[in-house]
């Protein structure tokens, strides 16, 4: 029987990090799993949140890098991604500007990331932003780190977009191209898919503004993932790692974030066991559905 590393063999592979708010400490956990058992990465593809974790990722392609990751969305709360204050919403009022400023994210980022310049990674790293203007993808390979993951983690409405040439970037998860698609025009042959799911055993909408941009969100990652991977060239492999079902809570929310990182490497681990990797189809927790 193959080990799990040799499932992977030599074909160049990319991880593929989907977006989704706090949901993202579930990639956190999948990683954890992937890595303790030997399975890398020869590029990572990310949008959104994921942006944020795959960069990570691929600064300290390691078990210990990634427990370190784990110790820092433990510690996260939602003013240390989100800061919002009494001045940040009066400014909203008075200017009808955005709500939220980009310092949280980009303190994130100088804290935790090393490489000042994308080509620096590690790995090699690909950030999936949005065209707000067009909609259209652009990828981000070399340049500013921060201005990168900032730029792909900005929600309209509630982050300014970020000038670049001739864009104003805004979060990749609204274009009509998902990270897959960028993985494969970048010489991936095999996808190992990190997403990140949906509230699918909420039973009322989130409360406020960014709360529920945020799950609607994760419904349109979702749903779009599942198109573009039935749509896939047959040429290409693809594992989705099952996300978390039932879960519940809000992408928005980081009380929960330490049991999405646990419950995300037992079921990680078992999807592995059950041969996961030797089977490429979508998993029924992708799919939209409610409990």
């Amino acid at each position: 029987m193959l080990s799990v590393r040799d499932q992977i063999g030599t074909v160049k592979t990319a991880f593929v990090f989907a977006g989704g708010g706090s949901f993202g400490a579930i990639q956190v956990g999948m990683l954890h799993s992937l890595a303790a058992h030997g399975i890398s990465a020869d590029m990572v593809v990310g949008s959104s949140v994921g942006a944020l974790n795959g960069a990570f990722y691929a600064g300290d392609p390691t078990l210990k890098g990634v427990e370190r990751l784990g110790d820092i969305w433990r510690g996260l709360t939602r003013h240390d991604v989100f800061p919002m204050n009494w001045r940040t919403v009066l400014g909203f009022l008075w200017r009808r500007d955005f709500l939220i400023s980009h310092d949280g994210i980009r303190k994130l980022i100088d804290d935790h990331i090393p490489y000042r310049n994308l080509q620096d990674a590690k790995v090699p790293v690909h950030i999936v932003t949005t065209d707000i203007i067009s909609g259209d993808s652009v990828v981000l390979s070399e340049g500013s780190t921060s201005e990168a993951i900032v730029a792909s983690t900005a929600i309209p409405g509630a982050f300014a977009p970020i000038p670049y040439k001739n864009y104003y970037l805004a979060d990749g998860a609204i274009s009509s191209n998902t990270p897959i698609q960028v993985a494969v025009q970048k010489g991936a042959k095999r996808l190992i898919i990190l997403p990140t799911g949906h509230a699918c055993a909420t039973q009322a909408p989130p409360v406020g503004a960014v709360a529920n941009a945020l799950h609607a969100l994760t419904l349109l990652i979702a749903r779009q993932l599942v198109i573009e991977l039935e749509g896939l060239d047959p040429g290409i492999e693809y594992f989705v790692v099952p996300p978390l079902c039932p879960l519940v809570g809000s992408p928005y929310d980081f009380s929960r974030t330490a049991d999405h990182i646990d419950r995300a490497i037992a079921t990680t681990d078992a999807w592995l066991a059950h041969h996961g990797l030797q089977q490429g189809k979508i998993p029924g927790e992708m799919r939209l559905h409610s409990h």
